[in-house]
């Protein structure tokens, strides 16, 4: 497979518009700025540098002044279709990998960035990078890092049992059935962690994509692997059922492991590896160590795009430079959104020595594997993960056998094949 990956080597504030610069800081008259508009979603942490970084970029640019909408992710989907559709949403926005497919299929959705090369520096990124925020052939969005699933284990955990990293899936049950004992699962993940990991088991049982032309390949054999799988995988103590997945599991000695994106590492595991917990990254599992990666995908973690309605698309586009490939942009993010893709701020963390811990051991891991694959949008569709997790209940609570599931669930596939 084609390498995918290439190395390079406090209080939730409400949503609304609202300048996130310091305006005391220079003064300015406004009929000699240019207002632009700035959209993302996040946590407090993130929150708080964006706005601070918003500061410095008003200070850096005068002439510029950002007023700014954010939100955790519930209800920002929903709220940027409807601005997209109004023609009201932000010049410059973060969006998730799967928007460009979903709404801008022909590449007319967002903005073609190309026609702002002359600002927005993308020697910083290889063609294969940028490939994915391309449609219709146009660049209509920008990576800020990759992503993919990853198995983070407890080795504190692991170290006071005398038990060893699992590699493969013989490793992953013969564990679990160890840690049936301390009343404890393996791993935990939320619906579309499991979901991933299920494809991947199925992929390599059946030696099959999952994703083939852009339709789904996988038929009604494989459907039921990975039915069967999770049920496996709940009967063999490796994870509660979905429904029951937190992101503290490990915090509350629930489980010793958590399949979980690369982003996610800070915000699952930042506060107990501030308290003493040492947390460590498993391979990809796979039938042998030779085969980690296969059937595992990455794809960008978050995106910026351009608005295709701005009125001053040069003055997004310095924005959109300062917040992918300024020094100082990356040293207020870090590695909060992943290791970033752009050599000139991969190469600012580096020199000043932020290059480290569990999120950048997990991007290392994922960036130096050949066999990781390209995930494609119809992966994340969140229909068809419901409907496979809906379908393995049926099988769990007995009110289908295997069989019956799977033919439920092809039912719900079908268009998407």
């Amino acid at each position: 497979m084609k390498k995918v990956c290439a190395v390079i080597s406090s209080l939730l504030v409400p949503t609304l518009l609202t300048s996130c610069g310091n305006n005391n800081s220079v003064v300015r008259s406004q009929t000699e700025q240019t207002v632009i508009t700035l959209s993302w979603w996040g946590n407090d942490i993130r929150n708080e540098y964006t706005i601070e970084a918003v500061s410095v970029f008003e200070k850096l640019h005068p002439d510029i002044k950002v007023k700014c909408s954010y939100s955790e992710w519930s209800g920002y989907e929903a709220r940027s279709r409807m601005q997209m559709i109004s023609g009201t949403e932000a010049d410059v926005m973060q969006i998730n990998f799967d928007w460009i497919s979903e709404y801008s299929p022909d590449g007319t959705g967002y903005y073609d960035l190309d026609r702002v090369g002359h600002i927005l520096d993308l020697s910083n990124y290889s063609e294969e990078f940028l490939e994915y925020g391309v449609s219709g052939g146009t660049l209509n969005a920008i990576p800020i890092a990759m992503n993919s699933e990853t198995i983070y284990i407890n080795k504190t955990v692991f170290d006071s049992l005398g038990l060893d990293m699992p590699r493969t899936w013989d490793d992953i049950f013969e564990t679990a059935e160890k840690l049936r004992g301390e009343n404890m699962y393996l791993l935990s993940g939320a619906s579309k962690s499991i979901w991933l990991y299920a494809i991947t088991y199925a992929e390599q049982v059946s030696d099959k994509k999952f994703i083939e032309n852009d339709k789904i390949a996988f038929g009604e054999e494989e459907l039921k692997i990975m039915i069967e799988f999770y049920k496996k995988l709940v009967d063999g103590n490796v994870i509660p059922q979905v429904e029951f997945f937190g992101k503290d599991d490990i915090d509350n000695g629930r489980v010793a492991g958590n399949i979980a994106w690369i982003s996610d590492a800070q915000n699952y595991f930042g506060n107990i590896i501030e308290d003493g917990t040492e947390m460590a990254v498993a391979d990809y599992t796979a039938f042998s160590p030779e085969d980690s990666g296969v059937g595992w995908y990455a794809k960008p973690a978050t995106m910026y795009a351009i608005s295709k309605n701005t009125e001053h698309p040069e003055e997004a586009a310095i924005l959109l430079d300062y917040l992918v490939n300024s020094p100082e942009m990356a040293e207020l993010q870090g590695v909060e959104k992943g290791i970033p893709i752009s050599t000139s701020a991969r190469q600012h963390l580096d020199k000043i020595g932020k290059l480290s811990g569990l999120q950048y051991e997990a991007s290392l891991k994922m960036e130096g594997n050949e066999k990781i694959s390209k995930m494609h949008p119809l992966m994340e569709e969140s229909e068809l993960i419901e409907g496979y997790i809906s379908a393995c209940n049926l099988l769990i609570y007995g009110k289908a056998d295997a069989d019956g599931a799977t033919k439920e669930l092809l039912e719900l596939f079908k268009p998407y094949m």
